[in-house]
C-alpha cells in the first residue's frame, strides 16, 4: 500500500487520546501485517485498490481498538486479521448489492431548479422510507437502522442488540423484504422495477 493508514494529528492517532504504547502497537500492526493483508484484500476485491485499502485500514483500526484479540498468539492474531479483512470485503459487497454505487460524471450546475428539486426529492423519499419503517416489526426496524443508518457490520449490530449474528442476518433479510413490500404499497417500488 502506498499510504499510511494510521491517521495522525499533532503526533497522535486521531479519534481518541492515545498513549505512546498504543501508537507503537498500531504502527507495529501496520508494519507487520499491512502488506499481506493488502495483497489478500486486493485479491478479494478483484483488483479494486480503494476497496482493498479501506478494508485493510478498517481491519487495522479494529485490531488497534481491541488489542486483546491480538495478545493470544501470533498465529491467532494473523488469523483474526485475515478473517476480519474478508468479512469487511463481504459486508461491503453485500451492502453494494442492496445499495448499488452509481458513478457518473458531474451533473451540470446550469440545470434550472436542480438544487431545489434534489432537496424536495430527498425530503419526500425520507418521509416515505420513515413511514415504511414504521410498518415493520421493532426487531426488523432495529436491525435495519443499526446496519444501514448506523453503518454497522452484522457483528457490530449483533453486539449492540444483544443477539447472535445469524439472527441479525435473518432479520436483515426479512426486514428488507418487508420494507420493500411497504414501499411497494406506498407506490414507491413497482413490480416493473424488480
Amino acid at each position: 500500500m502506498d499510504t499510511d493508514p494510521i491517521p495522525e494529528r499533532g503526533g497522535r492517532l486521531a479519534g481518541r487520546g492515545t498513549t505512546p504504547d498504543e501508537e507503537r502497537l498500531a504502527r507495529a500492526l501496520y508494519a507487520e501485517h499491512s502488506d499481506a493483508l493488502w495483497r489478500y484484500a486486493l485479491r478479494l476485491t478483484r483488483g479494486d485498490e480503494q476497496r482493498a485499502q479501506d478494508a485493510v485500514q478498517e481491519t487495522l483500526l479494529r485490531a488497534w481498538r481491541y488489542p486483546r484479540v491480538l495478545s493470544v498468539t501470533a498465529e491467532h492474531a494473523r488469523r483474526w486479521l485475515f478473517t476480519t479483512v474478508r468479512q469487511r470485503v463481504i459486508d461491503d459487497w453485500r451492502a453494494g448489492k442492496v445499495r448499488p454505487e452509481v458513478v457518473t460524471d458531474q451533473i451540470p450546475d446550469h440545470l434550472p431548479g436542480r438544487h431545489i428539486a434534489d432537496h424536495v426529492d430527498t425530503a419526500i423519499q425520507g418521509l416515505l422510507v420513515t413511514e415504511a419503517l414504521r410498518k415493520l416489526t421493532q426487531a426488523h426496524r432495529e436491525v435495519l437502522i443499526e446496519c444501514f443508518y448506523g453503518g454497522r457490520s452484522v457483528g457490530e449490530a449483533a453486539t449492540r442488540l444483544g443477539v447472535p449474528p445469524g439472527t441479525v442476518k435473518s432479520r436483515l433479510h426479512y426486514g428488507l423484504r418487508a420494507l420493500k413490500l411497504a414501499l411497494e404499497e406506498a407506490g414507491v417500488v413497482t413490480e416493473e422495477s424488480r
